[in-house]
């Protein structure tokens, strides 16, 4: 009897293995029809809707799945049915029969369609990168560009930049992106004289990827001021151009336009990219720090985020207590994840940031300080402490950050005694100030308002009026006295 039950049992699995295959090639069909009448209706919405679907069913793509789908949208025996199925392996033979036999028994009539063809590679290249199997992802990927320089369709574009992207993926999980740069250049100008806009915008980007992949930042700027004006035609292509814009102008220390760009990039991802929506916070924060600024606690606290964003939480507690040697230990302690996410300059830089706030709290804590204290409460750890905290106190009071002066001969801070600024004339300078923006607010819109745009064209009198009226009249009388002859 137990022998008789797990007999029982064994089948089980295979049989919903085998319908599960099915349903996911039943998927697939219908996605196939649905570019299929994307095409003939030029209707691109079809066609992106067909990727996103594509993107769902990515789990659960097998190889006996995606040959039987090869058989029934590409004619059996041509080149490209050849070439995709010499990419899939053969291990399950019976599955694939079954699948085959039914794609067969369904939809005997084959498809030749350019947008079935490229969808196809799309599919290979997908499951290849699934796979792990890289340099054939690479191989195929590439036959597929090869392919997509013959054809110039519209109904393409959607599918084309999804090729574009797993092209450039398949090159970058095997560190070759620099072999394919050149190529890539290439087709960003077919694109340009193709006015294949999604194009354009996946290409610019996966350029700007490529040079800063190798820390090109000069190249990547020369790029993207000559390229044709970004107009976003796909939230995700603009979500990341903000981001590597974002990258290229912390590198170029325009802090503020930076920020802009990391914080719009953040705020207008999906919720479900995590991933990006993380590396967008870890920058904006750097930036923030770099422009003095300190975040939320709230920043770090977002949902799924906490674990990650906990090394730049620790920065942002030693930059902001001025703490240098705390900031030292965060610094060395983290020093790996700062390193995969490329931000270690950065942080080297914010080390001015740190003593510059300490500097700033001794400058309120204390009326005078030597600056052999200062240097103490610094942790300045260099040959001569004193000298330095001298520099660093000297600079500090040229760039304005602290309000004191510097006795060299006793060796001293001595700190302004902060007065009372209300008893000063700035109150009333700002206040001034807020007047005078709103009464120029006031007086544009009076100025805008007070000559209509048809100002300058005559006021047409009762009289014309009148005129034109029985005009008009009569002559459509005439008209219709005119048709009724005709009849």
């Amino acid at each position: 009897m137990p022998g008789d039950v797990e007999m029982k049992e064994q089948p089980a699995p295979s049989n919903s293995v085998t319908s599960t295959g099915q349903s996911t090639l039943q998927h697939l069909k219908e996605i196939a029809s649905l570019i299929e009448t994307g095409t003939y209706a030029r209707e691109i919405r079809r066609i992106v809707r067909a990727v996103r679907l594509t993107i769902a069913l990515r789990k659960k793509l097998t190889a006996s799945v995606i040959s039987a789908f090869l058989t029934y949208a590409l004619t059996h025996g041509s080149e490209v049915h050849t070439r995709l199925s010499s990419y899939i392996p053969k291990d399950d033979e019976h599955e694939m029969e079954v699948d085959t036999a039914t794609s067969a028994v369904q939809s005997p009539a084959k498809h030749s369609l350019p947008e079935l063809e490229i969808y196809s590679y799309l599919l290979v290249v997908i499951f290849l990168i699934d796979q792990k199997r890289y340099n054939e992802a690479k191989v195929c990927a590439s036959a597929g560009i090869a392919r997509l320089k013959n054809l110039n369709r519209r109904t393409l574009d959607v599918l084309t930049s999804r090729l574009y992207f797993y092209y450039s993926l398949s090159y970058e999980l095997t560190s070759d992106l620099a072999e394919i740069r050149g190529n890539l250049l290439a087709l960003h100008r077919i694109a340009t004289l193709r006015h294949d806009e999604l194009g354009q915008e996946t290409l610019l980007n996966l350029l700007l990827r490529n040079y800063l992949h190798y820390n090109l930042y000069d190249q990547a700027e020369k790029l993207r001021s000559k390229a044709p004006r970004f107009e976003a035609h796909s939230n995700q292509q603009f979500c990341r151009y903000l981001f590597y814009l974002g990258k290229i102008r912390t590198i170029q220390l325009e802090y503020t336009d930076a920020k802009e760009s990391l914080l719009q990039a953040a705020r207008k991802a999906p919720i479900a990219a995590l991933g990006f929506r993380i590396q967008c916070t870890k920058w904006a924060v750097i930036v923030r720090l770099l422009l003095g600024e300190i975040p939320e606690r709230t920043v770090f606290m977002q949902k799924g985020m906490e674990k990650a964003l906990r090394p730049y939480f620790e920065l942002t507690n030693a930059v902001r207590i001025g703490d240098l040697e705390l900031f030292r230990t965060v610094a060395e302690k983290f020093s790996s994840t700062f390193s995969s996410d490329r931000t270690n300059n950065l942080i080297v830089r914010l080390r001015h940031n740190v003593i510059r706030t300490g500097l700033r709290n001794i400058s309120i804590s204390y009326s005078r300080i030597s600056l052999a204290d200062v240097a103490k409460k610094l942790r300045l750890d260099s040959a001569n402490p004193v000298a330095d905290a001298e520099s660093i106190v000297a600079k500090a009071i040229r760039d304005g950050a602290i309000d004191a002066t510097l006795d060299h001969a006793n060796g001293w801070m001595v700190s302004k005694e902060t007065g009372d600024i209300y008893s000063t004339n700035e109150p009333q300078i700002a206040f001034n100030s807020r007047i005078a923006f709103c009464l120029n607010m006031h007086n544009e819109a009076v100025r805008a308002l007070r000559y209509p745009p048809n100002s300058n064209k005559e006021k047409e009198s009762a009289e014309k009026r009148r005129e034109r009226q029985q005009q008009e009249q009569e002559l459509a009388k005439h008209i219709a006295e005119e048709d009724d002859d005709e009849f």
